[in-house]
């Protein structure tokens, strides 16, 4: 009597199959930083996990069903796998549902997308042609246990579930509550169980509105007058009162570039210069704050002192929420609000923002000439596109405060060699070496439009400043940064690496100066309504002047990451600020721990602002508390 042939379920070699898929791309292509055992333990489990929790479904269903599902979970996860590593090669980040329903951006990316896909990507692609294959073979590979095998089959799905989430409690406790560091939810849970978290939490934050009763604000406004409290006045008061306020947000110029060269040149000699001149305040110590909104974070950041969510852009989630934006007080300061950018207006859905949050005019796209001799890379070259924006410079009223958004610098760094006026770098990183002549070129045009500000006359009355909007060399490519920097790149370097340029130029100040004090994007609106002396004296921010000695005594990063007078932290490591050293752990509490509980709660106080549109139960004219019932009778009033 011949013995029957041992039979592998097709649902059991899918999940080895699609795990070790998983955990490659996760040890290899994710730049996930594993500090111990039981972290690679965790790592290396949760994505067999992710994939027995899916296709074990399968044995409930016929045979025939059973292959139709196990083929099209196949292609569906690793089409999520995929488009994550995509997303986390530009962003070292992951996807959320918020980054999906700003799909629209996608259509803009053009090249940047190409450029992200790499050709031995086509091997990820590789188990699916295994498991189609097989699955033609019914009855070889499809199972047909009784309900008790059924059972037992799926009791194993959440039995590895709980070993999986306790596993990664012991690692890292209250894993779910501190969630800042999404590479820690999926170094811990896998990139699927993280998606299925994420979703949770956006049906969590929807909530959050309806639910508001406004009664949030009154703790959170005590927090920012013991916090982050404007009231001091320095000798730099008014400095800039009835002056233009010209703002550009240089796009992904990192602090790095400043004072370094290529090949003996110069990578960017104008802002070197203007750093040093008599005329400038300059901050070598400004972090940008930014998160899965880039730019629009940063706009949101100056805009309203306050920080960007840890999902999705604010831009697109609530940009009908009512603000105090910096806009909106210049206006009734009798200031012109205006913003240039050659680039599509409803690209981060600036067009519906910057209407709401008080701007009386948008220049995009349709506001200039562009052609093949001025268009590359994400459209307007920067030089033309400051060029074409002095006519209506000097058409506006004054005072004006005006943002100027450059697209020149940004990735994937593309520039027509015919103007390229130094050369690309040379390291394993295509990214960091093409950086360098896009950096180059943003930074001729910014001495170009300094020039042609005071050809138009306005340049004396007027202030400048220069603010890099976040960063544009990720963590993707530590190899050829720390080749760049000739040293490691760790968690200290990391947030070191997060310094943008940031300075204010003032012509005839004659008293320019470095300040070498820790500063960020969350401090520029109070910052600048400091200079114009304006008193706001009912404004909520969590921002502090950059110039008043009082001031707040860390700067936050939104992952939770964060920097002192004396400490960096990142990724649980406390490092001492002047030698970038790792602080001994000892059984006494960490220096970085009172900074941390500090940090928590002011990004949770922000969240909450956001999510649930707390600034509408409060009055910025008399710093009154409005009840629901009455902010209802006002929204009423205001729709009829």
């Amino acid at each position: 009597m011949q013995a029957s042939k041992f039979k592998i379920p097709l649902f059991i070699i899918a999940t080895v199959l699609f795990g070790l898929k998983t955990y490659i791309v996760y040890k290899y292509m994710f730049n996930l930083s594993i500090e111990n055992t039981m972290q690679e333990l965790i790592l290396f489990l949760n994505p067999f996990v992710s994939a027995y929790l899916v296709f074990a479904i399968s044995v409930w269903l016929k045979p025939r069903r059973q292959m139709k599902y196990l083929r099209w979970t196949m292609v569906i996860g690793t089409l999520v796998l995929y488009l994550n590593l995509v997303f986390y090669r530009n962003f070292t980040d992951f996807i959320t549902i918020p980054v999906l329903f700003q799909g629209n951006n996608a259509a803009d990316l053009g090249g940047s997308l190409l450029s992200l896909m790499h050709v031995p990507d086509i091997f990820l692609f590789l188990d699916i042609a295994i498991v189609w294959f097989l699955s033609k073979r019914t009855t070889r590979f499809a199972v047909d246990f009784p309900k008790a095998g059924k059972i037992a089959a799926t009791a194993v799905t959440f039995l590895l579930l709980t070993a999986n989430v306790v596993l990664a409690e012991m690692e890292r406790p209250m894993l779910f509550v501190r969630a800042f560091d999404r590479e820690y939810l999926v170094k811990n849970i896998g990139i699927f169980n993280y998606h299925a978290y994420d979703a949770t939490m956006t049906t969590k934050t929807k909530a959050q509105r309806v639910l508001a009763d406004g009664s949030e604000v009154k703790e959170i406004e005590t927090y920012m007058r013991e916090n982050t409290s404007n009231d001091e006045k320095t000798d730099l008061f008014g400095i800039a009162k009835d002056k233009n306020v010209i703002f550009v947000s240089v796009e992904s110029m990192q602090n790095f570039v400043l004072d370094e060269e290529v090949n003996g040149k110069e990578i960017t000699p104008f802002m070197n210069d203007l750093k040093e001149s008599k005329d400038t305040i300059f901050f070598p110590n400004f972090y940008h704050q930014t998160a899965q909104g880039k730019t629009s974070d940063s706009e949101f950041l100056v805009e309203n002192s306050m920080y960007p969510l840890p999902r999705g852009a604010v831009y697109f989630t609530h940009a009908s929420n009512e603000y105090n934006s910096l806009p909106e007080i210049l206006n009734e300061e009798d200031y012109y609000t205006s913003v240039y950018h050659a680039n599509n207006k409803s690209f981060w859905n600036r067009d519906s923002m910057y209407g709401n949050i008080g701007y009386d005019k948008f220049f995009d796209e349709q506001s200039f000439e562009e052609n093949e001799e001025n268009s590359f890379g994400w459209g307007l070259e920067d030089k033309a596109f400051f060029e074409q924006s002095i006519k209506y410079l000097k058409e506006q009223d004054q005072p004006f405060y005006s943002k100027f958004i450059t697209l020149t610098h940004h990735f994937p760094f593309e520039l027509p060699e015919d103007k390229a006026n130094i050369d690309k770098y040379d390291s394993n990183s295509r990214t960091l070496n093409n950086y360098m002549p896009t950096a180059r070129y943003t930074d001729e045009s910014l001495e170009d439009f300094f020039q042609q500000l005071k050809d138009a006359g306005l340049y004396e009355d007027s202030i400048i400043v220069l603010m890099g909007d976040h960063y544009g060399i990720s963590d993707f490519h530590n190899k050829a940064m720390s080749q760049f920097q000739g040293k490691e790149i760790d968690g200290y370097q990391h947030v070191q690496n997060q310094r943008v340029p940031f300075m204010i130029h003032i012509p005839g100040y004659d008293k320019g100066k470095q300040y070498d004090k820790i500063t960020g994007q969350i401090d520029v609106k109070p910052t600048l309504l400091h200079l114009m002396g304006i008193d706001e004296g009912n404004d909520l921010s969590f921002g502090t002047n950059m110039f008043a000695e009082d001031r707040k005594d860390f700067i936050a990063m939104r992952d939770g990451s964060f920097v002192t007078d004396e400490y960096v932290y990142k990724s649980e490591v406390c490092y001492d600020r002047e030698t970038g050293e790792p602080i001994e752990e000892t059984a006494e509490e960490s220096p970085c721990a009172p900074f941390q509980e500090k940090v928590e709660k002011e990004l949770g106080y922000s969240d909450s602002l956001i999510y649930g549109d707390l600034l509408r139960f409060y009055n910025f004219d008399d710093g009154k508390h409005q009840t629901k019932e009455e902010v209802e009778e006002l929204e009423k009033s205001a729709d009829q």
